[in-house]
Formats: structure tokens, sequence, C-alpha cells
């Protein structure tokens, strides 16, 4: 049976888009440009594409580093901005692949049962402190806000 792919156990997939393997992985999309072939099959519309791409995924990713300390999403524009860029870029498809293998190995560790707990005992903690805090501010002062105070 060919399965359109060198190695075993790998369906092909069209448009170099994710396989899916017999043992339930799915494959890498292969590194390169995915600019469409007419725009590939000719150097200078090629470059001005690559131009392009570059100067939009700049912007976005430029809007996200505003948008760090301002209100807004920040590090999901940036990550807009990158996956952007590595629509053309190798450097861009290999940071992806290393961001998207970091945050899965992370959920995957924040699954753990011992770090929920953890973390569930630590946000406890940290609830009756601030708790605690705002019952001594508030048996001082009453519920007047902090520039109203005279003392």
């Amino acid at each position: 049976m060919n399965t359109g792919s060198n190695e075993p156990g790998v369906a092909a997939a069209p448009d170099g888009e994710k396989a899916e393997t017999t043992t339930g992985e799915t494959a890498e999309q292969p590194l390169g440009s995915r600019a469409p072939a007419f725009v590939q099959a000719r150097k200078t519309l090629h470059l001005s594409w690559q131009v392009g791409v570059f100067i939009v995924g700049l912007a976005v990713v430029a809007a996200g580093i505003v948008m760090l300390p301002l209100p807004g999403p920040g590090w999901l524009v940036i990550f807009g901005g990158m996956a952007i860029w590595a629509t053309e870029f190798v450097w861009a498809q290999l940071v992806l692949r290393w961001t998207k293998r970091k945050v899965t190995e992370a959920a995957q560790r924040a699954l753990d049962p011992k770090v929920r707990r953890r973390n569930i005992i630590l946000t406890t903690i940290g609830l009756v402190i601030v708790a605690a805090l705002v019952a001594v501010y508030v048996w001082k002062f009453g519920l007047e806000m902090p520039w109203k105070i005279k003392e």
C-alpha cells in the first residue's frame, strides 16, 4: 500500500498539511515557503511576496509588543505575527514548533495531579493572606479608599 510518504505508517495529506500516523501521532509539516506555486515560480514575485509577508508580520509583532504593557492580548498577537512569518520563513516555523512543543509540555505538567494539588494549595494560601490583609484594613480604616485616609 502506497501512503504517499517515505515514512512507514504515515498517511498522505494534501498540501503538506499534518498527516495522522497509524499510532495516532501527527507528522510535522515540511519546512519552507507556503506561497502559491505561481508566486514561487517567479523569483522577483516571490521576493516581493516575502518582503510583504515580513512587513505584515513585523507590524503584527510590533502591535503585540505595544500591547504587552497596555491592555490587550499582547502575547497572543505576537504569536499571531510569528504565525504570519511562519508561512514564509523557516526560522519562524522552527520557533513556532519549539513554542508549541514547550506549551504542550507545560500543559501536560500542569495536568499532573501533584502539580495541580500544589497549585490549588498555593492559590488558597494566597487568597487567605489577601483576605486577612483586607480584613485588617477594613477593621482599621473602615470602607474608605486609601487616598481619602487623613492619618
